[in-house]
This record gives C-alpha cells, sequence and structure tokens, in this order.
C-alpha cells in the first residue's frame, strides 16, 4: 500500500499542463493513425492503385509529414512563437482530414498537403512543449516524455479501430471524416487546457536562451550528437513503418484473419503496436527508473543499439512467416504478426520517447524548435525510403527475402552504432 502511495504522488507531482498535452496529442494521433491506417488500401481497392504506386505515395506523404517539422519548428523559434504554430498546424491538418472526406481525387491530393502543412508547424512545437513544462523538474521528464507517449499510441490504438471499421466496412470516406472529428476534439481541448499552462512556457527561443544564461561553447557537441542520433534513427523507421505498408499488404493478402468466422480487416492490425505500447512502456519506464537508482542505466546511445536489435528480431519473425508461405501454407497465422510487433513495440520504446526526451533536454534553447524538426526529419528520410523499399514487397516473388533485408540492415546499423559509441560517449557530459 505504501508503495502504491508513493507511485500516485510521484504522478501528481507532474505539470498539470501535461494532462491536455497527453490528451491533445491522443486525439491528433487518432486522427493521424486512423488516415494512415485507410491510406495505402485506399490507394490499391478504391483508386485502383499498384502496389508500387501506392506505397510509394504513402512513403511520399509520410515523409514530407516529418520533413516539414524542420521549417515549422525554424518559423516558431524566428518568428511565430509555440502557442500560434500549434494552433495553425491544428487548423491546417482538420480542413486536410475534411479534404480528404470529400469524394473527390483532387480533393484527396489537396487533402494530403494540407496535412503535411499543419503537421510540420504542430509537431515540433507540441513535442518540444512537453519539455518546456519540466525545466523546474527535470528528473521527471523522461517519465513525462513517456506519459506523453503513451498519448500518442492511445490515438494510434483507436484511430484504426475507428477510421478502419468506418472506412473499409462503409465508405472509405466517412473513415477520413472521422479522423477530421479526432482533429477537431483535440483542437478544443488544447485551447481549454493551455489556459493552466505556466506564462514562462510561451517564452521566444532567444529570450529563453537569455534567462537560462546558456553557454554557446558547448552547442557543438549538443548539436552533435543529435545529429548523430538522428542518422542513426533513419534505419529505425525505414523499417518500423513496413507495418503501414507492405506489412499492411502481408496482413491482407497473407494472413488468416478469421477469428470465430469473423474476417478481421487488415487495417485492425495497425492497433497491435499502440496496444503493445500501452502495455509495455510502463513497464520499460519502471525499468530505466530502477537502473538508474543503481546509476546504470544505458546512455541513449545504448539505447538506441539495443533498439536496432530488437527491431532486427521483429522482422525475424515476419521472415519466417513469409517461409509458412512458401512451404504451401496459404495463410500465415496472426500470432506472427503479433510476434513481430512485439518486438518492433520493444525497439519503438527504446529509441522514439527516448530520442524526444534527449533533444528537448540537449538542444540549446535558440534552436529548440529547428532541432526538434530536425530530429523528425530523419523519421522524413526513414519514412521516405520505407516507402521505396515497400514497392518491391509486390515484386519479389520470396518474401522472406524481402523481409530479411530489414534484419540485416537493423543489425548491421547496431553494430556500427555500437563500435562509434566509445568515440561519442564522452560528448554525453556536455549535455
Amino acid at each position: 500500500m505504501e508503495k502504491q502511495n508513493q507511485k500516485t504522488i510521484a504522478f501528481k507531482n507532474h505539470p498539470k499542463g501535461l494532462v491536455s498535452l497527453f490528451l491533445t496529442e491522443m486525439w491528433e494521433r487518432t486522427s493521424y493513425y486512423g488516415m494512415r491506417a485507410l491510406l495505402v488500401l485506399y490507394l490499391v481497392k478504391e483508386l485502383h492503385f499498384s502496389d508500387e504506386k501506392a506505397t510509394e505515395i504513402y512513403g511520399l506523404y509520410t515523409s514530407f509529414v516529418y520533413l516539414t517539422p524542420v521549417i515549422g519548428g525554424f518559423l516558431a523559434d524566428k518568428f511565430l512563437g509555440q502557442k500560434r504554430s500549434i494552433y495553425l498546424g491544428s487548423l491546417l491538418m482538420l480542413c486536410g482530414h475534411l479534404s480528404l472526406a470529400l469524394p473527390k481525387t483532387e480533393f484527396f491530393y489537396l487533402g494530403l498537403v494540407l496535412l503535411v502543412l499543419g503537421n510540420g508547424f504542430f509537431k515540433p512545437n507540441m513535442s518540444a512543449l512537453v519539455g518546456r513544462l519540466y525545466e523546474h523538474k527535470p528528473e521527471l521528464r523522461d517519465s513525462g516524455y513517456t506519459i506523453f507517449y503513451m498519448g500518442i499510441n492511445v490515438g494510434g490504438l483507436i484511430g484504426p479501430i475507428i477510421c478502419g471499421s468506418l472506412g473499409e466496412r462503409i465508405n472509405w470516406h466517412f473513415g477520413f471524416g472521422a479522423a477530421g472529428i479526432g482533429m477537431a476534439i483535440g483542437i478544443l481541448i488544447f485551447y481549454l487546457g493551455s489556459k493552466t499552462f505556466p506564462s514562462e512556457i510561451w517564452e521566444s527561443s532567444s529570450e529563453r536562451a537569455i534567462r537560462k544564461n546558456e553557454d554557446d561553447a558547448n552547442n557543438k557537441y549538443k548539436i552533435g550528437l543529435i545529429l548523430i542520433l538522428s542518422i542513426f534513427s533513419i534505419l529505425f523507421w525505414m523499417a518500423f513503418e513496413q507495418m503501414g505498408s507492405s506489412m499492411n499488404l502481408f496482413a491482407d493478402r497473407y494472413t488468416d484473419r478469421e477469428i470465430f468466422g469473423w474476417q478481421v480487416p487488415a487495417s485492425f492490425f495497425q492497433s497491435i503496436n499502440p496496444l503493445f505500447i500501452l502495455c509495455l512502456a510502463p513497464l520499460v519506464a519502471i525499468l530505466w527508473d530502477s537502473l538508474a537508482k543503481y546509476s546504470i542505466q544505458p546512455d541513449p546511445i545504448l539505447k538506441f543499439v539495443m533498439s536496432l536489435f530488437f527491431l532486427g528480431l521483429g522482422f525475424l519473425v515476419m521472415v519466417f512467416a513469409a517461409r509458412e508461405n512458401a512451404e504451401g501454407v496459404i495463410f500465415s497465422s496472426i500470432w506472427f504478426l503479433f510476434g513481430a510487433y512485439f518486438w518492433n513495440t520493444m525497439s519503438e520504446l527504446f529509441l522514439s520517447p527516448v530520442g524526444l526526451s534527449f533533444v528537448s533536454s540537449t538542444a540549446p534553447s535558440k534552436f529548440a524548435g529547428m532541432l526538434m524538426g530536425i530530429w523528425f526529419l530523419s523519421n522524413a528520410f526513414g519514412h521516405l525510403l520505407a516507402g521505396y523499399l515497400a514497392g518491391y514487397f509486390g515484386k519479389m516473388e520470396n518474401l522472406a527475402d524481402f523481409f530479411t533485408f530489414f534484419v540485416i540492415s537493423s543489425w548491421l546499423g547496431a553494430i556500427l552504432l555500437l563500435a562509434i559509441w566509445t568515440k561519442i560517449a564522452k560528448w554525453m557530459h556536455y549535455k
């Protein structure tokens, strides 16, 4: 009972604004992941695009979603500020989802453009805002980002279920429209919740740097660390984002999706990852807290190494699933997908929230928004490569070879990062 009370008190020690940011991000991600779960299936089944063209569009869209945050972060740092940027991005994304809900191809492409532009203003500034809440409680920052990341994945869990059910079962544009409703709820929550934020959270980047009296001499080490980890995160996203494209198609075409006589929509499998996040994130947070008590918590570089290793394990499971198909089994068991998503989720927990927290705590204030944007830029390159590589899914006779590529790329990345760790670990003390 005493331990339970201590945990409750510890949770209450988080800034009040975290709840608003959690819920805002949850509903924004509901809209994003709901729409993403439908995108490739809509292009292939409704617009009759080839696998290659559909996954190429998917890759371009998801890469630009993470490319524009560099520009949005820069404009927020220099001109707009975070509050205006978040509102501007939210409204653009709302218009984008509503455009997708209209049954014309022209509105479909317009919607994708609006979503890309809106996310550029929203994503880096919302993520940086979480870090600002913890200026006076830095010891809770990693825990706060873990909670925030759970909000992302609550949205990732319910989005594909809601939008997938409407899109695949009733009408594609109903699914896209439901994503717009989720975005509207997120805007309302942010408007109401932002009134509880401390006034200093809206300081400009230059005002913040002056108040904190930051030493510019060490900026090169801080920026260098962020850039190095961003480069290796490209390997992660290149493989991880196969879930929305090639693994989505594998679920649709090569997986036995019948449960008690009910054919599970392929888009529902996009909810496995966020479901695992919600189950495993608290355990990983407890692990980091426990290791920190004994001063043996691995630094972000080693966490990235472990992430890439777990990612390779996930795709190794997909290799076995594809081999089962090749050996004459018409459909693979859904448990292969669960196994692959389990290891992919463990990989994500060791990299994505760790990266967000690290960039937030390490980036010099005057470059905070732009460097958060650069972190997301690595996502853009990873997503672009993911879409390009997914185009080979429909071309290869042996799908086991397709998934083997991601096993090799992940493990080679882990080995390379571990090899240079001794060279860059000393930079950590400049953080």
